[in-house]
């Protein structure tokens, strides 16, 4: 069901690949899906040890991050079926009944616009609600529910105007933590991991949901979305399950190179990083893999590769959910119980780690921060729901000043967490919870 939306507040500008305006944040990741923050005017610390709402709205659980685009915020949540209740092992499945909620909110009120809801009975372990932020493109938002629902809506109305089931339609399998593949436009296209017999990945036409190529079996495609970067003379769509690494070339969906790479437990999460020719992929139980991209050859070099090492004694980074950032010789990242290490580029090996970006006393498993730079400097997001102001470089981590954001309202093993990717633009950040939404400005002069 659709409810009926005011007039659209402002038309979206497009550029070939992502489109937005200079301050939107139209997908994860933010417009380029590099983790970027572009706007100027933004306050060099924080007025207090609490951040003030601009506006706070009531709100579902859920992972899924906000999209910031034309006037308008695009969030999902999960509403359970009267009677039906999560179970207290998150890592139990069955087949919970519920729906999800694609929102659609006015960015200067919080005020709700229109909602799109659909049944959806969820069969995955943490089954708290959606993981990917929906992507908006023009006049039309693209969301993905955990169950594979694929959805083309109207930004204005909220109407459906076309829709996909990745179960019904290719045959895929639920992943253990439900689809999570942030949705990905490329000019005509919307690329996704789907599953199914050499249904890995599917790009559909954004305009009428079309099916335009197919490409790749795998056992898992796992969560990792899909990216796009101009390396070895070529555009590459960068795809990673658990089988491997592989590019593709996004217009045809040929493959152009193959590195195999299997990755225990589902874990390829965070989007692969490239830095020149160079591309690098981390994950918790295999570690960090670092590749030379060349032109005309069948597979990538590997430069080097984490030693094989038990889940608790990392060494190289071991990450979880969050994705590093490399610059100048350097890979900053989280390892997944919580020490935020820099790497060199070259060999991997580390030159520092600290506890105190994530606000940890001692290491914790599963923890996680997010990663955003600005200008000289660095927002992270740490899951305790805090907002850091900060400086990396070679010689440490230097805290410019830190605030309460959001509280953190989920829980994993029992301590509570926000594993929602923030949104930045208006000179605003949004970041949500199992509870609400909620909108700071961060602007040198508030507005």
């Amino acid at each position: 069901m659709s409810l009926k939306a005011s007039p659209m507040l402002a038309a979206l500008s497009l550029s070939c690949a992502m489109s937005a305006s200079g301050a939107d944040w139209p997908q994860w990741l933010g417009p380029n899906r590099n983790a970027v923050w572009r706007e100027t005017g933004i306050v060099e610390s924080f007025p207090d040890k609490e951040l003030k709402p601009v506006w706070r709205t009531p709100l579902g659980p859920g992972y899924t991050g906000p999209s910031v685009a034309g006037g308008r915020v695009f969030v999902m949540d999960r509403q359970l079926a009267p009677g039906a209740k999560n179970p207290e092992n998150l890592f139990k499945r069955g087949n919970i009944a519920g729906s999800e909620r694609v929102l659609c909110l006015d960015e200067r009120t919080g005020r709700i616009q229109w909602e799109h809801r659909y049944e959806a009975g969820y069969t995955l372990s943490y089954p708290k609600g959606p993981r990917a932020t929906p992507t908006v493109d023009g006049d039309r938002v693209y969301t993905l529910g955990a169950e594979g629902h694929l959805h083309c809506l109207d930004i204005e109305s909220g109407n459906v105007e076309w829709r996909r089931s990745f179960t019904k339609d290719f045959g895929a399998k639920t992943p253990t933590w439900g689809h999570a593949a942030h949705p990905l436009i490329d000019r005509d296209k919307v690329i996704c991991l789907v599953g199914g017999e050499g249904s890995a990945v599917v790009a559909f036409d954004k305009r009428d949901g079309r099916e335009l190529w197919r490409a790749l079996t795998t056992r898992d495609v796992a969560y990792c979305a899909p990216v796009i970067y101009e390396a070895a003379d070529k555009r590459q769509l960068i795809v990673w399950h658990t089988g491997a690494v592989t590019a593709l070339d996004p217009a045809t969906g040929e493959v152009h190179w193959e590195h195999e790479w299997k990755v225990r437990g589902g874990g390829s999460i965070a989007i692969p990083r490239l830095h020149g020719d160079r591309l690098f992929l981390t994950t918790f139980f295999n570690g960090s893999l670092m590749l030379r991209l060349k032109a005309d050859v069948p597979d990538a070099e590997k430069l080097w590769q984490s030693p094989k090492i038990s889940a608790r004694d990392t060494v190289f980074l071991h990450s979880l959910n969050s994705v590093p950032w490399l610059e100048d010789g350097h890979i900053y990242g989280v390892c997944n119980y919580g020490q935020f290490r820099c790497l060199r580029i070259g060999d991997g090996q580390r030159v520092w780690e600290s506890l105190k970006p994530l606000g940890l006393e001692k290491p914790r498993r599963n923890a996680n921060a997010f990663i955003v730079k600005h200008g000289d400097r660095f927002f992270l997001c740490p899951d305790n729901g805090d907002l850091v102001i900060a400086r990396l470089s070679p010689d440490g981590y230097e805290e410019i000043d830190r605030a309460k954001l959001i509280e953190p309202t989920d829980a994993d093993g029992g301590r509570p967490i926000v594993w929602s990717h923030p949104a930045f633009a208006n000179r605003r950040v949004y970041a949500r919870n199992d509870k609400e939404i909620v909108c700071v400005s961060l602007a040198k002069e508030r507005n």
